[in-house]
This record gives structure tokens, sequence and C-alpha cells, in this order.
């Protein structure tokens, strides 16, 4: 999902619009998690950037994507850009102590 997404609207207010937002960033990370994982694939991870334009976009994690939202509707900005991208992870194996002491 590589997106701009307009931030002013001229019925609806901006919290309305960003709970719109964000309702639709979470159907979309759904919808990607519903996806079969290809061979050595544990899960799914996703790749997200965030700026006022694709240009000042920059790296953040999933859990931090509310926030910006926010940061950007009370900044007042007319847009921001919305990229996420699936990838799949897969877990490393524990590295077990070489000891086996239980200190």
């Amino acid at each position: 999902m590589k997106k701009t997404i307009a931030l002013t609207h001229p019925k609806l207010k901006p919290a309305r619009l960003a709970d719109a937002i964000k309702y639709d960033i979470k159907k979309y990370l759904n919808r990607e998690r519903r996806k079969p994982l290809p061979a050595g694939g544990d899960y799914w991870t996703f790749d997200c950037r965030f700026g006022a334009t694709e240009e000042l976009a920059v790296k953040i994690f999933t859990s931090e994507i509310n926030k910006h939202i926010d940061a950007a509707i009370e900044q007042e900005l007319p847009q921001c850009y919305v990229e996420i991208l699936a990838r799949a992870g897969q877990h490393q194996p524990k590295m077990d102590d070489a000891d086996g002491d239980d200190a």
C-alpha cells in the first residue's frame, strides 16, 4: 500500500476522518495477514514509512502509524503519505546457553 491521503474533508470533522483512515489501514493489515505465507516464511512483517510527502517519509514501526496520523491532523497538514509493504519473516532460532548453567 502506497497512498497519499487527504487530511481535509468538506463534510467530515478531523477526528472522524482520522478514525476512517486508521480503520482503512487496519483493514489492509488484516487482509495482508490472512494471505498464505510463502515457503520459508513464519509470519508477515510490514515495512512502513510515513511523512507529509513521499520524499519526506521516514521509516516507522507498524505500531506507530496511529500516533503519526494523529500528529499530522494536529499539525493541520493537508495530506500525508503512508507506505506499508508486507514481507514474509522467519523467526530466528533461540541460541541455547553453551554452559547449561541456570545462574
